[in-house]
């Protein structure tokens, strides 16, 4: 199982989710890789078949939108049929980023390997727990 995982972070916190993410798939056998938003996109879709985005909410609780959002709008129409994951932190709000992140993937055709991941800012023992089952998730 290849597992590529993709994330955008601005203070290290999704950073840090998405390397938990990453040595959950790992420890579960996944031939796993990590990606920044900006060194990913739609022809690298492909090669995976599992897929873990990670990204704060920003803003109006929205997705990040110079990098993470060109990137993730470039890969929607190669989803349909993978196995996804999402995960990210926020600073404020009640994860309304994620609800409307998730539906937007439900309209796409995925597989949803877990339940998404956030946290408020840096993520705890039990955010960083829930990483690592995320990964182990897609890794299956």
């Amino acid at each position: 199982m290849k597992v590529a995982v993709v994330y955008w972070s601005g203070t290290g916190n999704t950073k840090a989710m998405a390397e938990e993410v990453l040595a959950g798939a790992k420890e579960a056998g996944a031939d796993a890789s990590l990606f920044d938003a900006s060194s990913f996109d739609t022809s690298s879709v492909a090669s995976y078949d599992a897929l873990a985005f990670g990204c704060p909410a920003m803003g109006a609780e929205e997705l990040e939108d110079s990098e993470f959002l060109p990137m993730f709008e470039s890969c929607e129409g190669a989803l349909g049929g993978k196995k996804i994951a999402l995960f990210g932190s926020y600073g404020w709000g009640d994860g309304e980023w994620m609800r409307s992140w998730e539906e937007r993937c439900a309209t796409l055709g995925v597989t949803f390997a877990a339940d998404s991941v956030i946290c408020m800012e840096a993520p705890d023992d039990e955010a960083t727990d829930a990483c690592h089952a995320l990964g182990a998730a897609l890794a299956s």
